[in-house]
């Protein structure tokens, strides 16, 4: 959402305001690609971004398109794999994603060959069971979604591939947009839950961005 985008925005400003420039980049550190959700853009995960960048980690935030649902989460998540193939050839990486990119990266991290370049693998919030507020778009990107799709019934047959990498699913009791918001559990992942007091609250708040910047840093 554009007010998302606009309040993560203005608070990376204000971040930056009170902390100063940000760090140059560590070698030793491996770059993070940060992966936004739907209705949305990389504007939302400049907060997290403005945090990263200045513990000394390279951020890459690619814009994913049509982030309306129009486009399956399929391929949005060869979008996924075009830009990291460009952007970070021949580097692996660690990856972060947010509701909707959650499921973007997990696809690539499964289907796409990412398991061979992920280190650590970060979800916030993400549908890996769905949600039933899929239910009220008919959009191939939202149907894949719903709770009893065949696109989350198929992913869920070799989500084993998912051992191959650090996996840590973030999740708030208190969603409102992953219902319910124990969906977000995988067996595969560290679960752990953030009484964060909303969906994007994931993205903004300091305290969740702080916790996944310490899982990246263990």
């Amino acid at each position: 959402m554009k007010l998302v985008g606009w309040i993560s925005s203005t608070l990376a400003l204000v971040d930056g305001a009170f902390a100063g420039p940000t760090a140059s980049p560590k070698p030793e550190c491996a770059p993070v690609v940060l992966v936004h959700g739907i209705y949305s853009s990389s504007r939302d995960m400049a907060r997290m971004a403005r945090h990263l960048r200045a513990s000394g980690r390279e951020v890459f935030t690619p814009d994913l398109s049509p982030n309306c649902g129009r486009a399956r989460i399929d391929e949005l998540a060869q979008q996924l794999a075009d830009y990291t193939s460009t952007r970070l050839a021949g580097r692996k990486f660690d990856l972060v994603g947010f509701s909707m990119g959650g499921l973007v990266s997990r696809y690539y991290v499964q289907r796409l060959g990412g398991a061979e370049r992920v280190g650590h693998f970060v979800t916030l919030s993400a549908p890996h069971q769905g949600t039933v507020l899929a239910e009220v778009n008919r959009l191939p990107g939202v149907v894949q979604m719903r709770r009893t799709s065949e696109f989350l019934r198929d992913l869920e047959r070799d989500s084993h591939r998912l051992a191959k990498v650090k996996f840590t699913s973030f999740y708030t009791p208190l969603d409102l947009v992953i219902v319910p918001a124990r969906s977000s559990e995988m067996q595969q992942a560290r679960n752990v839950s953030i009484w964060a007091w909303s969906h994007p609250s994931m993205i903004l708040e300091k305290r969740c961005i702080r916790a996944v910047a310490a899982v990246l840093e263990s």
